[in-house]
């Protein structure tokens, strides 16, 4: 298979990226959308039911990921929730948003990343380096390579076409299928070999089967994804399982548990099994320095602390209590997944740091809100 290489820059030398100025310009600092960015949002269509969480976690987003929602790089989608009754809203981008996050994060740390040739696969089960037919492919596999790691993914057109109600594909779907198939195995790899930088934030492609109706699952969940060893060809109908809990065992701090949480996760890895590895990274959380806690974290409830407050376990737990009161006093359902969007680990693998700056973030919102 062909390699694409893609240039990287010296990480000392390169360029930060380039922000656009002006009064929607997305601010490093801001803690809240302001007057001016809120209008524009509303305008692109967001209602005035979106939950503060929502529009908080998608501000820490595209700080995180420096794509510019102005510019329709990333945006907020709302899908009606009959559990909710309300629309819940989502962020979405398109696969060049994924690769321009990609190329960008690649030169700013050093080291590598590309493709290999992308694969469809026929209903028989046999792959092609290019698809003919007339008929849609029944699956696209992609693999990135970060740092001369292979990272595949699969992903099955059943799963993730868009269709009428009638079950008949519609839009680029029934144009292009073998296009949007790819690009959705293309955001399940990339996601993979960028957990960290793409957490959070899904592609329209993938996205685009929840219009079909209400789903518990997020898609990419329901996709199969494969990981593989270094230089080493996976098998092409078999699935490689990896030892998730022991490479968190073995790893060196929270953050690498934390990253491990996020690809099995990506991978389905079952509720329980995600539980242990969260464990895991509060272990190594609390074996850590102590992170800053803000002193109004400790304000926003009631109650005395337990514990050492030197120890950053019990850091953590206090400023998540506080989050909670103040999402509740913000009437957040929503809390657990607007803060996993935001900052692509749960709030219990979560320091004390981003627990209160989320918190402030919630109580920005809500206080604008009421203005």
């Amino acid at each position: 298979m062909t390699v694409t290489a893609i240039a990287t820059r010296n990480p000392a030398t390169a360029p930060a990226p380039q922000h656009q100025g002006g009064a929607l310009a997305v601010r490093a600092d801001q803690t809240a959308w302001t007057p001016e960015q809120a209008a524009v949002l509303r305008q692109s269509g967001i209602k005035d039911n979106v939950a503060p969480a929502e529009l908080s976690s998608f501000l820490h987003l595209c700080q995180r990921t420096g794509l510019d929602p102005f510019s329709r790089q990333i945006y907020l989608i709302g899908r009606y929730s009959k559990k909710d009754g309300r629309d819940v809203y989502t962020p979405q981008t398109g696969i060049d948003g994924y690769r321009v996050i990609a190329q960008r994060v690649t030169s700013q740390t050093g080291g590598t990343y590309g493709y290999e040739d992308t694969l469809w696969c026929s209903a028989s089960g046999q792959w092609h380096d290019v698809w003919l037919p007339e008929k849609p492919p029944a699956a696209a596999k992609v693999t990135v390579i970060r740092n001369g790691q292979r990272f595949s993914a699969v992903a099955t057109f059943r799963e993730y076409v868009q269709t009428f109600p009638d079950g008949n594909a519609k839009g680029l779907w029934a144009k292009m299928p073998a296009g949007q198939i790819a690009k959705c195995a293309e955001a399940l790899a990339l996601r993979k070999a960028f957990p960290h930088d793409l957490a959070g934030v899904y592609t329209a492609e993938e996205m685009a089967q929840a219009d079909n109706g209400e789903h518990e699952q997020p898609q990419q969940q329901r996709a199969t994804v494969v990981q593989s060893t270094p230089n080493t060809p996976p098998p092409a109908q078999q699935q490689e399982r990896r030892d998730y809990l022991a490479e968190a065992q073995a790893a060196a701090d929270a953050d690498a548990v934390r990253a491990l949480w996020q690809e099995a996760k990506a991978a389905g890895a079952p509720t329980d099994y995600l539980d242990q590895l969260a464990a895991i990274g509060r272990d190594r959380a609390a074996e850590a320095e102590p992170a800053h806690v803000d002193p109004a974290a400790e304000a926003a409830y009631d109650g005395p602390r337990n514990g050492n407050p030197s120890d950053s376990a019990a850091l953590a737990a206090d400023a998540e209590q506080a989050l909670r009161i103040a999402a509740s006093r913000a009437n957040l359902p929503e809390l657990d997944a607007a803060f996993e969007r935001a900052y692509g680990l749960p709030i219990e693998q979560a320091p004390a740091a981003q627990l209160d700056a989320f918190r402030q973030q919630i109580e920005a919102a809500a206080g604008g809100a009421q203005q």
